[in-house]
């Protein structure tokens, strides 16, 4: 009975979130994840919800990250886990994390198109400053303004 009652609380969750009203999802999400600590489903969106209802990002990422560590198999946990680095404004860790799913899962539709929104971050133009020097970062704006007007230019 309590695992049908977990479920049942999971997916009243899940079409919480999917529809914008991550407030109301998490006490769903959380009282499933009570019912079934070690569901790697349960936990994961439970870190998901976190983030976006209430912007804890150490506390959502430890939730993602221990269902990875649960089931390390599954392409949606480490989306989850993605969406809560970029979230938190860790586009790296983000990165990371998509190349590790790719590693662990396989090749997968959606962690491609996970991939084609960050887009790639070119090298810095000048290596010996850091990335955030404002030579850097003006010489890369030009250098991207560059290579968008070669590029619709030859189309």
């Amino acid at each position: 009975m309590t695992d049908n009652a977990g479920l049942q609380e999971f997916k009243q969750g899940i079409e919480l979130l999917r529809n914008g009203y991550a407030s109301e999802a998490l006490e769903y999400l959380q009282h499933a994840a009570a019912l079934k600590q070690q569901n790697p489903f349960y936990l994961s969106f439970l870190g998901v919800c976190t983030a976006r209802a209430q912007k804890k990002w150490a506390p959502a990422l430890e939730l993602c990250k221990t269902a990875i560590q649960i089931k390390r198999d599954d392409v949606q946990l480490h989306l989850n886990l993605a969406e809560v680095y970029i979230s938190a404004g860790q586009r790296e860790d983000a990165v990371e994390t998509l190349n590790n799913a790719v590693r662990f899962c396989g090749e997968d539709q959606r962690i491609d198109r996970q991939r084609k929104k960050l887009g790639r971050r070119g090298s810095p133009v000048l290596p010996f400053f850091e990335r955030g020097h404002f030579l850097n970062r003006n010489l890369g704006k030009l250098r991207f303004q560059m290579k968008e007007r070669l590029g619709g230019s030859a189309s």
